[in-house]
């Protein structure tokens, strides 16, 4: 019987085939995912505060979805809640391969750039606080400037970087993994006002099926990796839509359904010959589809405020909320990783690597303060769109990851031209 992609092959040309892998190997780099992200940001924004701006803010409203299933969402909400679960559940892959093969994996690796990511978020959410106590309604965005983007903070290692340390890199991987579980522990917990018990028991039930096949799909369906998505697929999409409808933020379907897929390749003792496992399978397949699709969107329908020119952006600076964000990311966050790490470093008595200094480490912790994909994220959970700290703390988000990547360029940038001297010599 031939094989089901055999079949396809007719359909697909080997030219287009090609191109297809082409882009996808394009999509895959981190400096490709971090500039869509960016070009789609600010054609939202100019959109926004174009004299088309109705046309951008009724797409973004436009409601799609089959109601009966609490599908019937706004493009937007689609983004927010469909299409950044792609991202979620490659964040998900991240964690457990950290976790079980990473440096995760070995407390004395992992201690500190961990213990400096719960600074980076500690100490932004601290100084978050501080500015808007006794602002009405903005306690509910404390958690907004505690967030990292990977995609976006990566990208700009990746083009400021080419002498950097390979440690430094590893580091800003660990830190901002971490930084991101935190992230989605507090989305779990604190942004999830009431729970339906019934959708909830069926979505774990669904992800208990999705993980037992994830495990067994060789046994139970005599499937290669590459083809086990096609039965992964429908249960993974019936598990989002369960956690939909049970109240919790669905983003949290895509992270659980990430656990579940084995990272560690466990060959039958019938295959001669090892291939890739189901992990790294998944993560090659879904990963041009998170940067150069799902990201983008979310950042597109996201990032569209309307800030009423220079006047209306210096004019948002004097509200408390913008303030907090904007010194919680681009203070807190690397105040926070560089007195984190240096606590650490001195209570345990463990040294930084050799090819470090503590510049490089206040310049990881501006990069972290890239809050942007996540943080976004959050502000749309604090604030209802009606509310006016919902547009002012995107306008915020966006000021201060510009700014953050700004100085975090300059600072590394500096480094990258040491360390290049250095390697001259």
């Amino acid at each position: 019987m031939p094989r089901f992609s055999s079949l396809l092959r007719p359909l697909f040309p080997t030219s287009s085939r090609a191109e297809s892998r082409r882009i996808g190997e394009i999509l895959r780099t981190e400096t490709t995912g971090g500039i869509l992200l960016v070009v789609a940001a600010a054609l939202a924004l100019l959109w926004a505060n174009s004299p088309w701006a109705d046309g951008y803010f009724a797409l973004r409203d436009l409601r799609v979805g089959y109601e009966p299933w609490h599908l019937d969402l706004t493009l937007g909400q689609w983004a927010a809640d469909g299409l950044l679960a792609v991202f979620f559940f490659l964040v998900g892959l991240e964690l457990k391969r950290e976790f079980v093969a990473g440096d995760l994996r070995r407390f004395s690796t992992a201690v500190v750039p961990v213990v400096a990511a719960l600074g980076g978020v500690a100490v932004p959410a601290l100084v978050y606080v501080a500015v808007t106590s006794g602002a009405p309604g903005a306690a509910r965005g404390w958690a907004i400037p505690t967030a990292t983007d990977i995609a976006f903070a990566v990208a700009v290692l990746a083009i400021i970087g080419s002498h950097l340390p390979s440690a430094l890199r590893i580091f800003l991987l660990t830190l901002a993994v971490v930084d991101d579980l935190v992230a989605i522990a507090i989305i779990a917990v604190f942004y999830t006002d009431t729970i339906e018990i019934m959708p909830l028991v069926l979505a774990l039930l669904a992800i208990t099926a999705y993980g037992l096949i994830a495990q067994r799909y060789r046994q139970f369906f005599r499937l290669r990796p590459s083809a086990a998505w096609l039965i992964l697929l429908p249960i993974g999409f019936a598990a989002w839509a369960l956690v939909h409808a049970s109240g919790i933020h669905a983003t949290i379907a895509g992270v659980l359904l990430g656990f579940t897929i084995p990272v560690l390749h466990r060959r039958p003792a019938t295959e001669k010959q090892s291939g890739p496992g189901l992990a790294e399978v998944f993560e090659h397949r879904f990963r041009p589809l998170s940067s150069g699709i799902a990201v983008p969107v979310f950042a597109f329908f996201s990032a569209g405020v309307a800030v009423g020119g220079t006047e209306g952006w210096l004019s948002a600076l004097g509200d408390p909320v913008v303030l907090g964000i904007i010194l919680g990311l681009i203070v807190g966050k690397p105040v926070g990783i560089a007195l984190a790490t240096w606590a650490v470093t001195r209570v345990r008595r463990i040294d930084l690597d050799p090819s470090l200094q503590w510049i490089d480490i206040i310049g990881v912790g501006l990069l972290a303060g890239i809050g942007f994909t996540v943080s976004l994220l959050v502000a749309e959970l604090s604030f209802d769109v009606a509310d006016p700290h919902h547009d002012q703390a995107k306008v915020a988000i966006l000021t201060a990851s510009v700014g953050a990547a700004l100085l975090a360029s300059a600072l590394l940038g500096l480094r990258n031209r040491r360390y290049r001297k250095n390697a001259a010599t």
